[in-house]
């Protein structure tokens, strides 16, 4: 049961619309063995893991998974369930979960499972292997003890609670949100609208505000200024200063660190000089500067001020223990610390109480130790402070909080400066102004922990998250930017490009990722292959874009999904004859186009897929889109078109060489072709499809029909707009085109686009990718045979797994069948190619060149067309279309 590889496809996928790792697994011997045939492998599967009998699996009752391993099932399936059942047992509870062959008679399954915590996934998917191969060989396995190796993991990098119950309410009101950091840093929202938090704090604390509430002195001061009572103090210089002015104010007091948080350092009702003195010593190790207050009697409470208003309020009791007459204290704490609320993390709702130097300390002053045996019911402090880091309880008093003991919470919150605050208060009796019952306002916190008011040891939940989502993201504000998604197997690029040329005619900042590159605007900010989505989470990561326009390749969404959770609108350009087939188990056309549907799954239920009507794979994706469609199609009495507009939906087509949007009936004359620079006025059908697919989508996202008409008018297929997407130059009466075809159906559309041009000596420059199948190569070269008189052939560097030579072979075969080629040249790399067939350039050819490295290649060629007079000239791009001007006409 080896794993030859492990795949995170971290947003929506061909599996789930939700996060699943997909391992890749190859049974080797046990491809064969199905669970009846291995001897008491069911029943050490069924006693290891008796929760497993929860799982309903393809039978849809409870029992199910077990009535299949009675009936015999196989080990890929075994390992899927055992993996969900160890999340489910650390409470991280998923349910998704899928093993498929590979290929059929294969040994290697892809085996799917939903996660929560990528790290935590993988753990468990790795300790299901083991946990199965046990049980396969009947060797022991502590499933206990792995469970618990597993739950400590999940604890060190989940979320905690605070920023856990954040996201959870950004995730009820379809906030999307992203992990930053391995910590708490959290994106909330996309691009122009997106807002961030780190725990509880956002990006609007300000940083004099937190500076201010650490400075516990100086706290004090702002807040006696406006009116909150506050116990008397000062800070100290050392441990004798601190006994004087303990003396001074009048003990017990209060000692702590002028500067801390999670009450670290501090200790309270301190009466006598050895108790300061200890206490002062204590708080120095938290910071330099220490401070002595007044202690103030009652109940430590903390009040929740978020955005101005009071949302909960706890008591807080110290961590202590209740004796029972026949236990030490050690053992009344062991036992305290097995209630499954604590741990060692900030994870869980409450923290394990620790026996560290301080608790004993404590107990020193009471006059026990961690042996010494409490009487029954007897009350034994393990700390001073009621902090829930140091093993302290809650218990939630909302409701009993008086109005001005709210009011001056509140007015605490706003002179620190804080929108999001803790206000620390001992008060004898919460709901009476503090005024009254001597009570005192003792910090204001920053970032303040929520877990307290998230799960109270008694008393009702709070919603505090609810609270801060609300203050961040108004009503009716979901943090998301209009995102236009773009697949398909060709055009996807150009259609991309044409899109956001439209949108940036509305005055937004555009990002966009394709092909070629990641742009802000006209400004290319990343070179290379930018269509999957690690870019993607670039463009919804910079705080500049207001709109995402989004190539979404093939590759990308097999190896990690989408880039996003949504979309707006998405366009699919087509599927046609093959690529990329044979690649990650993708061997059909049927398989491919549950990939590229992908986009169409997480359409918003308001927003559009723009779908090719005339390509049964695009139109068969339909009925899966939760929004709803636009069918585009040259043909305007197509069928599919026809239907949709009986149905009175929307529609793009072409009538009389105008490019026509329709909604029923009703009909909008966008643009004649002739004025679409990008189609050669009409006469390149696959250009005509592209414009078509992006004045729809356009239209679907809402921009007004002139910005449309202007974005078409103003958009051309130049090397500078459009690099390697049908560039057509001059030179001296030759054409040369520069085109990225790189499958059979591109090849195919390039062919047809030639007719219009009337140069009849033809050569192209052409190679292919390793990783194609073979008859997809072969097929490339067998159409490209029956159109040119020459090819000029080269192997890229990287063959991806090819031996030398091969790949020039299957292109030479597919040239057997050639009705018109008569000449084929081999190059031995790519610029010695271009160099080549440029140099031999004359009036009357044609040469294409299928570029690899396309930035390169665009400019080698234009660099040759300006440096060679007179024999060759670059003319404009106007001239270009003037020489196709008399062809097909």
């Amino acid at each position: 049961m080896e794993f030859l590889k492990v795949l995170a496809l971290r947003g929506p996928n061909m599996w789930a619309n939700f996060p699943v790792l997909e391992a890749w697994v190859d049974l080797g011997a046990l491809k064969d063995s199905p669970s009846t045939s291995i001897p008491g492998l069911n029943d050490r599967l069924m006693s290891w893991l008796p929760t497993m009998i929860e799982h309903q699996c393809s039978e849809g009752v409870r029992g199910g998974f077990f009535q299949r391993l009675r009936e015999g099932t196989y080990p890929a399936h075994i390992l899927e369930h055992v993996t969900l059942e160890l999340q489910e047992l650390l409470g991280m509870p998923v349910k998704y979960g899928r093993a498929r062959e590979m290929k059929e008679d294969s040994s290697v399954y892809k085996v799917v499972v939903q996660y929560r915590e990528e790290t935590v996934g993988r753990a468990c998917l790795f300790a299901a292997r083991e946990l199965v191969l046990a049980a396969i060989a009947d060797r022991p396995f502590d499933v206990k003890a792995e469970v618990q190796r597993l739950r400590e993991l999940a604890h060190e990098v989940s979320l905690g609670p605070s920023t856990a119950a954040i996201v959870a309410a950004a995730k009820t009101r379809g906030i999307p949100h992203r992990r930053l950091n391995s910590g708490s840093l959290i994106q909330l929202g996309q691009g122009a609208r997106q807002r961030r938090i780190l725990t509880a704090e956002t990006d609007r604390t300000g940083a004099i505000a937190e500076s201010i509430a650490q400075d516990k002195d100086l706290t004090r001061t702002l807040l006696n200024a406006v009116g909150v009572p506050v116990p008397e103090g000062r800070p100290v210089a050392d441990a004798d200063d601190a006994w004087e002015a303990a003396r001074s104010i009048g003990h017990p007091v209060v000692i702590k660190p002028r500067f801390g948080n999670q009450g670290r350092g501090v200790a309270t009702n301190l009466s006598t000089r050895e108790q300061v003195v200890t206490a002062y010593q204590n708080a120095r190790e938290q910071g330099d500067e220490v401070v002595v207050e007044r202690y103030a009697p009652g109940a430590d409470y903390r009040i929740l001020v978020i955005d101005g208003k009071v949302v909960a309020a706890s008591r807080r009791e110290p961590a202590h223990v209740i004796g029972d007459g026949r236990q030490t204290i050690a053992q009344l704490v062991e036992h305290v610390n097995t209630d499954p609320r604590r741990s060692d993390h900030h994870a869980t709702a409450l923290s394990k109480i620790v026996l560290d130097p301080i608790a004993l300390e404590v107990l020193s002053e009471q006059g026990v130790t961690p042996n010494s045996i409490p009487h029954k019911d007897e009350r034994v402090l393990i700390r001073r402070n009621a902090n829930l880091s140091t093993g302290g309880t809650a218990s939630d008093v909302t409701d009993e909080v008086h109005p001005d003991v709210a009011a001056r919470s509140i007015d605490a919150a706003r002179v620190i400066g804080l929108d999001i605050a803790g206000v620390d208060i001992v008060a004898l009796d919460i709901s009476r102004p503090l005024e009254e019952q001597g009570g005192v306002v003792v910090e204001v916190n920053a970032g303040p922990g929520l877990r307290m008011h998230l799960e109270p040891s008694s008393g009702t939940p709070r919603p505090v998250g609810e609270a801060i989502i609300d203050m961040m993201f108004p009503e009716g504000e979901n943090g998301r930017i209009p995102l236009i998604a773009v697949t398909g197997v060709n055009g996807k690029t150009t259609t991309t490009r044409l899109i956001a040329h439209i949108m940036r005619g509305t005055g937004k900042t555009v990002g966009m990722t394709n092909s070629d590159g990641i742009y802000i605007d006209n400004r290319r900010i990343e070179a290379g292959d930018c269509s999957g989505p690690q870019s993607a989470r670039a463009i919804l990561l910079n705080p500049k874009v207001d709109v995402a326009v989004l190539e979404a390749a093939r590759g990308g969404i097999l190896r990690e999904g989408l880039g996003f959770d949504k979309c707006d609108v998405a366009v699919v350009t087509n599927i046609g004859e093959g690529d990329h087939l044979g690649l990650s188990g993708i061997e059909t056309l049927e398989k491919l186009a549950l990939v590229k549907r992908t986009i169409v799954d997480v359409v918003q239920p308001t927003g559009v897929a723009v779908l090719k009507a005339d390509d049964p794979w695009v139109e068969q994706m339909a009925p899966k889109c939760p929004g709803s469609v636009l069918f585009f199609c040259r043909d305007a009495q197509h069928p599919v078109i026809q239907a949709k507009r009986e149905q009175g939906g929307r529609v793009a087509f072409v009538r009389d060489e105008v490019v026509i949007l329709a909604e029923g009936t009703n009909e909008i004359s966008l643009a004649p072709l002739s004025r679409i620079p990008l189609t050669y006025d009409g006469r390149v059908a696959f250009q005509v499809e592209n414009a078509l697919a992006a004045a729809a989508a356009a239209w679907s996202a809402g921009v007004p029909l002139d910005l449309i008409r202007m974005g078409l008018a103003t958009f051309t297929s130049s090397a500078h707009v459009t690099p390697g997407r049908f560039n057509v130059l001059e030179a001296n009466g030759a054409a040369v085109i520069i085109d990225y075809g790189h499958n059979p159906s591109a090849v195919t559309a390039l062919v047809e686009a030639l007719e219009m041009f009337p140069q009849q000596r033809r050569t192209i420059i052409f190679s292919a990718e390793g990783d194609r199948r073979d008859e997809d190569i072969v097929r490339q070269t067998e159409i490209l045979g029956d159109a040119f008189d020459s090819v000029i052939l080269y192997e890229y560097p990287n063959r991806r797994g090819r031996e030398p030579g091969e790949i020039l072979g299957l292109l030479r075969e597919g040239f057997a069948t050639a009705t018109r080629l008569s000449d084929i040249i081999e190059a031995p790399d790519e610029p010695t190619a271009i160099d080549q067939a440029l140099r031999a350039l004359k009036p009357g050819d044609l040469l294409v060149v299928q570029p690899k490295e396309i930035d390169d290649v665009v400019s080698e060629v234009i660099r040759f067309l300006e440096t060679t007079p007179p024999k060759t000239e670059r003319k404009s791009h106007t001239a270009a279309r003037a020489l196709v001007g008399q062809a097909g006409s």
